[in-house]
């Protein structure tokens, strides 16, 4: 794979050439993000990535305890409605000034560091791919209800990786056991990618960017071409995802 932290920089600068270009009217605009607008989407990516820049992260513990009663939805919409209403210039500054700086704050970290991530801590590679693969979720949240073309690129291939990496938490979160996932699935560019045993008994096949909306929740299996086959295809599908809950 091509280097997470570049690729992490690209996915800002595509989104950014996106944004800079939008109207106050757009900013406005419900986003495919339930309850936020495009202002809201926006916020909330400048407010993660503050996380990201800020020196406590290197304590490298869980931010949102596992058994506080917290969900990462509620509170992400609670830190949106705290600071909702900021006109678009400022936000959009405010993002850029974190977002940019994020790659080689990421990448400037000593082997074998833990930053601290939501319920658990991560290395920086794995924290940059969470990043890349929020970015281009909420990039879709923001150009496929205002009808703007965001092209999948090669760089899609983290957000794959990390929906079958975090399998075995998406069947546990559920009560099923780890049971292991062959995905073979195919590019943008017509390549193959492939993650996982190939003697696995369940098998998922089909187009990579279809395999990455469905892990964001922005697509449904059923709205799909996917294939998916074996005795926990059907449950690896339904649960399978790349941000965390």
């Amino acid at each position: 794979m091509v280097d997470i932290f570049d690729d992490l920089a690209a996915e800002y600068r595509q989104l950014d050439a996106i944004l800079e270009a939008l109207n106050p009217a757009q900013w406005a605009m419900p986003s495919g993000a339930e309850g936020w607008s495009v202002s809201d989407v926006v916020l909330h990516l400048a407010q993660t990535e503050e996380v990201i820049v800020d020196p406590s992260i290197g304590e490298g513990t869980a931010f949102l305890s596992a058994d506080g009663g917290n969900t990462v939805d509620g509170v992400a919409d609670a830190m949106v409605a705290a600071e909702r209403g900021a006109p678009p210039a400022g936000l959009l500054a405010r993002w850029r000034k974190a977002a940019f700086a994020t790659p080689e704050i990421l990448r400037g970290h000593p082997p074998g560091t833990r930053l601290s991530w939501v319920r658990t801590s991560l290395s920086p590679r794995t924290l940059a791919t969470t990043r890349l693969a929020e970015h281009w979720a909420h990039a879709q949240d923001v150009t496929v209800p205002l009808g703007i073309p965001y092209p999948d690129t090669a760089r899609i291939r983290h957000v794959a990786w990390l929906a079958h990496r975090t399998l075995p938490y998406a069947l546990a979160l559920d009560g099923l056991p780890d049971v292991p996932v062959f995905c073979d699935l195919t590019a943008p560019d017509g390549t193959r990618w492939t993650f996982g045993d190939p003697a696995a008994p369940t098998k998922i096949t089909g187009r990579a960017a279809e395999f990455c909306r469905v892990g964001a929740r922005r697509l449904r299996p059923e709205e799909t071409g996917l294939a998916a086959e074996g005795p926990h295809a059907a449950d690896a599908l339904r649960l399978v995802r790349n941000y965390a809950a």
